[in-house]
């Protein structure tokens, strides 16, 4: 036999259950709404919670790629080098000691001009970046990046497509000094 106290327990986490799913204008079965029994109330709301769903918030959707981008933004806006510095990029140059090989990934699209940031440098200089997949090359301004020699780089993004690389790809790089 189910005392008074239980009862009354079980009737209250019934009427707690119903005002969490207060949100819903339309109700989960037609006997749901007609009947006003606790075990009726109670066979039909796991039902309702099934189908339930979290709330969602309206807004913009906001990634990592799209932080500090203006939307609809293309490759070609961003870059706002000039013909005068693409051309001093694409000039041939010739010796400069091999730093080493990096992988990169593009770095900022809003920060101008021609340069890689990687940790195979200690101080800023300038330098060469070659993608032997291709044989095109960049003049670029070395810039360090902390971290392992070893770890990855960032580069501009006309310097990425100087050197025929797409912007998602992550290519291994030749970078020189001088």
């Amino acid at each position: 036999m189910i005392t008074p106290t239980l009862r009354c327990c079980g009737f209250l986490t019934i009427l707690a259950l119903a005002a969490c799913n207060k949100g819903d204008s339309a109700p989960t079965s037609p006997s749901s709404s007609a009947s006003t029994s606790p075990d009726a109330i109670v066979l039909t709301e796991p039902a309702a919670m099934a189908g339930a769903t979290a709330p969602r918030s309206a807004g913009r959707t906001v990634s990592a790629s799209t932080i500090g981008v203006a939307a609809g933004q293309s490759a070609e806006e961003l870059d706002t080098t000039t013909a005068g510095q693409k051309a001093q990029a694409a000039a041939p140059s010739a010796g400069g000691q091999k730093l080493g090989t990096t992988i990169a990934s593009l770095g900022d699209p809003s920060q101008p001009g021609f340069w890689i940031k990687t940790p195979l440098v200690g101080a800023e200089s300038q330098g060469r970046i070659v993608n032997p997949a291709n044989g095109k090359s960049a003049n670029v301004r070395l810039i360090p990046l902390g971290g392992p020699a070893s770890g990855g780089s960032q580069v501009s993004l006309p310097a990425l497509q100087m050197l025929g690389v797409s912007l998602t790809d992550l290519p291994a790089l030749e970078v020189y000094s001088g």
